[in-house]
């Protein structure tokens, strides 16, 4: 229900007004001068206003002031005199929505109110869904607590306070765009827009024409003036996904942007300021691809002033359970189940997994487990690993693995050892007895192993 505050010190148009507003599913709230008006505004919540400009003790532009000050969301319908229209008008260029003169037209009034409860719904729906999008893109929200994960939270939180352009690199699925999303709304650009945009997903002409806009007449097809994303991105960020997809031509014009700050649009003259802080990310090596020649190394060094590297799952497995239990806690609530547990063998089997796909796929999975499991539990017969890595021991090229640890790297025996248990330990999170069956020892086996190594 919208709350309604009308400010009118006659009683008798403040029933007119009520009485003519009576169908509209609005919860209507009087005052009879404008101290009372600002009174109500500061302890009730109100979704819009209809005040009179002449008011006793507070008048109806000190309660719009306040109003813009305080609550600028909230539309104002000012009702004024037919003598006082350039007392409206100033209103208007001052924030108020529209107004109205006296004696004033049922048809006029419900027409202002309905537009007013238009915004107001609005409104209220961008700032929710804002409220959502920035509660689950917050740097809690990135999962882990490998210490390579809180290196990343560590860099992500010192340079999201600055303007300084970042270079997020990993694989795909490794939540580049999460961590990107999350700096920028932490820095001071945080109530500003984020654009991403998609290098790889862009024809090239089409890529130019998105970034930049172009001018009516451009090219063939071009009927009317259009915005290109460092425009729009104006005062926010601008995320450029797989840079290195970005084909050379673009590229060059890009650097162009970056070291002046200024571009045009597709056949325009007009130099446009660019305000935007840029983010990008790519899966590739960037620099292979600038000794390779498929990418500008200036453009490289531009772009990597403050690189972030966000490594593979199977780089960081101590993070697998966190993320696990909170993916299944996520899909509980979608499905309005409870949480179901998960057998030792499941997680052993997830945290043996090389996820290729890294968290996109783990995340499939466990939805996919989800919906597998009718009962309270999650067993191995539920979850589905897409392409099996994790080969039983004799189905490996072991001469090949020898061979690359001794013959190619010198890698000793009591080091090979020692990785093995580091490894097991690891991703057991410390149980011997987990880490034993992985190992296939037994327990006391690989105590006296342990201790040997003086772990």
């Amino acid at each position: 229900m919208t709350n309604l505050l009308i400010v009118e010190d006659e009683t008798r148009m403040r029933e007119v007004i009520m009485m003519l507003l009576s169908d509209m599913r609005l919860n209507m709230l009087e005052a009879r001068d404008g101290a009372e008006a600002i009174e109500i505004l500061d302890t009730e919540t109100i979704h819009m206003v209809i005040t009179d400009l002449k008011l006793p003790k507070v008048g109806g532009m000190e309660v719009l002031n306040h109003i813009k000050a305080n609550k600028p969301e909230v539309p104002v319908i000012i009702i004024t005199a037919f003598g006082s229209i350039d007392n409206a008008v100033e209103a208007i260029r001052l924030g108020a929505f529209d107004y109205v003169t006296k004696p004033f037209t049922e048809d006029k009034l419900r027409s202002c109110v309905e537009k007013a409860m238009q915004i107001s719904q609005l409104t209220s729906e961008v700032q929710y869904l804002r409220s959502e999008i920035e509660s689950k893109y917050t740097f809690n929200n990135i999962i882990g607590n490998s210490s390579e994960i809180c290196e990343i939270l560590r860099l992500a939180g010192e340079v999201s306070h600055t303007d300084t352009t970042v270079l997020i690199t990993g694989e795909s699925g490794t939540g580049k765009e999460l961590l990107s999303r999350a700096t920028h709304l932490n820095s001071p650009r945080g109530k500003g827009p984020f654009l991403p945009v998609n290098c790889a997903a862009i024809p090239t002409p089409l890529l130019e024409s998105e970034l930049f806009g172009y001018e009516r007449g451009a090219f063939t097809g071009a009927q009317q003036l259009k915005k290109g994303k460092f425009e729009i991105a104006a005062g926010g960020t601008l995320f450029l996904d797989e840079i290195g997809d970005m084909e050379p031509d673009v590229q060059a014009k890009f650097l162009r942007v970056l070291e002046l700050k200024s571009f045009e649009r597709l056949g325009g003259s007009k130099t446009i300021h660019s305000d935007v802080r840029i983010i990008a990310a790519t899966n590739k090596d960037l620099q292979k691809m600038v000794h390779a020649g498929s990418f500008r190394e200036d453009l490289f060094y531009r772009i990597s002033v403050f690189p972030i590297r966000i490594p593979p799952l199977r780089e960081r497995r101590r993070d697998i359970p966190l993320l696990s239990h909170y993916f299944i806690k996520e899909f509980s609530t979608t499905f309005g189940r409870r949480p179901p547990t998960m057998s030792d063998k499941v997680m052993e089997m997830l945290c043996n997994h090389q996820w290729k796909g890294n968290i996109r796929e783990l995340r499939n999975v466990l939805e996919r487990a989800m919906i597998l499991a009718k009962g309270d539990q999650i067993t191995s017969r539920h979850v589905i690993l897409s392409e099996s890595f994790d080969k039983p021991l004799g189905e490996l090229d072991l001469d090949k693995v020898v061979k690359l640890l001794i013959s190619d790297h010198r890698v000793g025996l009591e080091t090979v050892e020692r990785r093995c248990i580091q490894y097991a330990m690891e991703v057991t999170a410390n149980n011997v007895s987990k880490a034993a069956r992985l190992l296939g020892l037994s327990r006391a086996t690989l105590r006296y192993r342990l201790d040997k190594i003086g772990e």
